[in-house]
């Protein structure tokens, strides 16, 4: 139980206090895709707001920093967009086809875009003068594949800042540390046309409503939060970052829209060192030994042993490119991925470590390695990374030499994390169109927001496409009209939690909302436990939620989330639901429907409110028609 009393706030309380703002295009959101949407709209002539839930210039899961610009088919490559494209939606995965072929149709298109913004993307210093990985005439540094150079290294963390300053340049209109709440329907109906949205200032509590001809949603997936509630203790690991607690994914299930995929899963890793990089994605080719200095071997696709270190990025004859890790999942999917499958440690590293010929824990070892190799991981690609390169400027100032030092790897075989831990949703989001236009009228997604979005070049590509569209349709669009009514009752859903006096800490919330879907939502499910698992939401909402109280607006912040994540939860266990089989595909399994990807469950299902109702759908695996063809038409270029 807390009491509102015991915390002195040093910000000005404005709870209640209204104020509002009109715009032709609305962005929520803004880390990479929203920063990027919000420029594309600004120089189209728009009057533009970008709602921020923290400060934009370093906000968002990339905002810190990222190593790789992945899918980008350019001068140096002899791959195009059409073959990127084939390939992944080719290996029957949920692959969303519509935003892969944009992500690689326009993603060296958009690289340079923020090189002229001042991101760095090239060796500009010829730091890596005559590397294998660099193409002398550009300048860029290349990853993974260094015969198709599709994947690039870039210098991530000067990105952000490029975007922030660009946003100023352009006259787009910030709403820092505001949380987007919900979004406005015409008449306040369910399902019909997006005409804003409410915020609140996570510092002043003032209430903030939002009219807009077109809105963007460029929010964050809640990937692993539904089902873990300590994120400061048990971590969330890979790219996600507490904040992110899927507001975006619930203001579009409450006003309507049309979702997917989630009932997709993966698994969570374990709390993640701030030294962890991984020997399949930003540490990629490293030399790795175990604890007695024996070195583990790299194999190739087929597996025969790699002696020497430059091929462990170079096709095998006969195949086409290198897919990395960070692709199609290699189990889900493996004969389909065995053409594109790169090299890695030997396969059977686990068994070998069981029957001792590998002795944990294991270590990345840069003294051994190539000169350029060894200075490429340690200096760009651990140092740009988000998710080390603090420890990477501690571990430097401390004095770690890569000459001289190892670095430990947190893995026990390649591309599997010491310790499972819950499952999560990783590929859900709202379903789109060729316009990137939900099934809502004046409401487009970009990035994260999207079913299957995955990565910075998708968010700032689909960011930049998504702008395009909804200033096309904001020049056309009638003036917006809101809704009192709906207005008022989010205000009241809002302020209900600050006007108690005492009350439950959202900490208790989040907890208790994490505990049914681990108990009712967990790896494997039925029926039963899924009803069970909404008819426990059902009594959370009714019963303990009721006695929420917040004390200052942070506090009001966190506990907005946590209703988030329950809509999040809700829509996850609908969606589960309405799969009736199993899928290795999604990492879905249902007891009570065993055939693993029959083919007549080869589909997109959906689900989305209508009056209150939840109804499922489905939309053709291949929904989007001929790639190239609907992108011309619809590209907006």
């Amino acid at each position: 139980m807390i009491q509102t009393e015991s915390i002195k706030w040093p910000y000005p309380i404005r709870y209640g206090v209204e104020n509002e703002v009109d715009a032709d295009v609305l962005v929520l959101g803004g880390g990479m895709a929203g920063a990027m949407a919000a420029i594309t709209a600004a120089k189209r002539g728009m009057n533009v707001i970008l709602v921020d839930k923290g400060s934009t210039i370093h906000s968002g899961a990339a905002g810190s920093g990222f190593d790789h610009w992945i899918g980008c088919p350019n001068p140096a490559s002899p791959i195009t967009a059409e073959e990127l494209t084939d390939i992944y939606v080719g290996l029957g995965t949920y692959t969303s086809g519509i935003t892969k072929y944009i992500q690689y149709k326009e993603a060296y298109d958009c690289l340079l875009e923020l090189e002229s913004y001042g991101a760095k993307v090239r060796d500009t210093d010829d730091v890596f003068k005559g590397s294998e990985f660099r193409d002398e005439s550009t300048k860029l540094l290349f990853a993974t594949d260094y015969v198709n150079r599709w994947e690039l290294r870039v210098w991530g963390r000067t990105f952000k800042p490029s975007l922030y300053k660009e946003l100023k340049r352009a006259g787009v209109k910030l709403y820092e540390r505001v949380m987007a709440t919900s979004l406005l329907n015409e008449k306040g109906k369910q399902g019909s046309r997006v005409v804003g949205a409410t915020g609140v200032n996570v510092r002043t509590g003032e209430f903030i409503i939002f009219r807009a001809k077109a809105t963007i949603l460029c929010l964050a997936n809640p990937q692993g939060r539904c089902w873990i509630h300590a994120t400061e203790i048990r971590g969330l690991g890979g790219r996600n970052i507490h904040i992110n607690a899927g507001e975006g994914h619930s203001m579009a299930w409450r006003a309507g829209a049309e979702l997917t995929n989630m009932e997709k899963s993966s698994i969570v890793r374990r709390p993640r060192p701030t030294t962890e990089g991984s020997h399949m994605t930003s540490w990629f080719p490293c030399s790795i030994v175990d604890t007695q200095g024996k070195e583990v071997p790299w194999v190739d696709r087929d597996g025969n042993v790699l002696t020497k270190f430059s091929d462990r990025c170079k096709p095998v004859a006969g195949q086409k490119l290198l897919i990395p890790a960070g692709g199609p999942p290699q189990n889900q999917a493996a004969d389909r991925y065995y053409p594109y499958r790169a090299p890695s440690p030997i396969r059977d590293l686990d068994k070998r470590i069981a029957d001792g010929e590998f002795i944990p824990p294991l270590y990345c070892d840069f003294p051994n390695m190539p000169e350029d190799e060894r200075r490429v991981i340690y200096g760009l690609m651990i140092g740009q990374e988000g998710t080390t390169w603090l420890a990477y400027h501690n571990m430097t100032k401390a004095g770690f030499d890569p000459y001289k030092h190892q670095l430990q790897i947190y893995e026990e075989k390649p591309g599997v994390p010491a310790g499972f831990g819950w499952r999560r949703q990783s590929g859900g989001g709202v379903i789109l169109d060729w316009d990137l236009k939900t099934n809502l009228e004046g409401l487009y997604a970009a990035g994260d927001q999207i079913a299957e979005g995955v990565g910075v070049a998708h968010a700032i590509t689909t960011g930049r496409y998504a702008a395009r569209k909804a200033s096309e349709y904001a020049t056309k669009a009638l003036q917006p009209s809101l809704s009192r009514h709906q207005i008022d009752a989010e205000k009241s859903r809002i302020y209900t939690f600050v006007q108690r006096k005492q009350g439950m800490p959202w900490k208790e919330l989040a907890a208790g909302q994490a505990n049914i879907m681990q108990h009712y939502c967990s790896d494997i499910k039925n029926e039963e436990r899924l009803k069970l698992g909404l008819r426990w939401f059902d009594e959370l909402l009714e019963g303990e939620a009721q006695n929420v109280c917040a004390r200052n607006p942070h506090e009001l912040m966190r506990t907005l989330e946590i209703f988030s994540l329950i809509d999040c939860c809700q829509a996850i266990i609908h969606q589960c639901l309405a799969r009736k089989a199993s899928s290795a595909l999604l990492n879905f399994r249902r007891l009570d429907y065993p055939e693993m990807d029959p083919l007549k469950w080869h589909k997109w299902v959906t689900t989305r409110q209508v009056d209150g109702q939840v109804k499922a759908g489905e939309r053709p695996i291949h929904y989007w028609g001929d790639l190239q063809a609907n992108y011309e038409k619809h590209c907006g270029l």
